[in-house]
C-alpha cells in the first residue's frame, strides 16, 4: 500500500474518532461546564455557558456534514493535500477533545480547538469543493 493511498483510510479514522468524541460531549457536557463556571454561579449563568457549548458543538457536527460530503463524494477523497491537513487536525482534535472531557478543560479552550481542528479543515474542502464544481477543475 502506498503513502498516498493509505491516508484515505487514515482520514477516515480520524474524521470518525473526531466525531465520536464530540457526540461523546453533547452526552457528557455538564462536567465541562461546570468547569467554566466560578464556584457559586447562578442559573442564568450555567445556562449561557451550557448553550455556548451547544452552539460549538452544533456548528462543528455541521462542519462534520461539510468534510464528510466532500470526503465520501469522492471530491477531496484523493486530495493528498486535503487528506494530510484534515489527518493532522483530526487526529490532534481527537487527543485535544479527550483531554478536554477528561481532565475537565474550560469551555473556552474549545473555540481553539474548534477554530484549528475543524474550521480550517472544513474550509479548505469548500475551497475544494468550489474548484471542483464551480470551476470544473480535476479533484486532485
Amino acid at each position: 500500500m502506498t503513502a498516498i493511498s493509505s491516508l484515505v483510510p487514515a482520514r477516515f479514522l480520524t474524521l470518525t474518532a473526531h466525531l465520536v468524541i464530540v457526540i461523546t460531549i453533547f452526552w457528557s457536557r455538564d462536567s465541562n461546564v461546570l468547569a467554566c463556571l466560578p464556584l457559586q454561579y447562578t442559573q442564568e449563568q450555567y445556562q449561557a455557558r451550557d448553550t455556548e457549548l451547544i452552539v460549538a458543538l452544533s456548528v462543528t457536527l455541521g462542519l462534520f456534514v461539510v468534510e464528510l460530503a466532500g470526503f465520501l463524494s469522492g471530491v477531496s477523497m484523493f486530495n493528498s493535500s486535503q487528506s494530510l491537513l484534515s489527518l493532522a487536525a483530526h487526529c490532534s482534535a481527537s487527543v485535544c477533545l479527550s483531554f478536554f472531557v477528561f481532565q475537565q478543560w474550560e469551555c473556552w479552550t474549545y473555540w481553539y480547538m474548534f477554530g484549528f481542528c475543524s474550521a480550517l479543515p472544513a474550509a479548505t474542502e469548500i475551497v475544494i469543493f468550489m474548484a471542483v464544481f464551480g470551476l470544473k477543475k480535476k479533484a486532485l
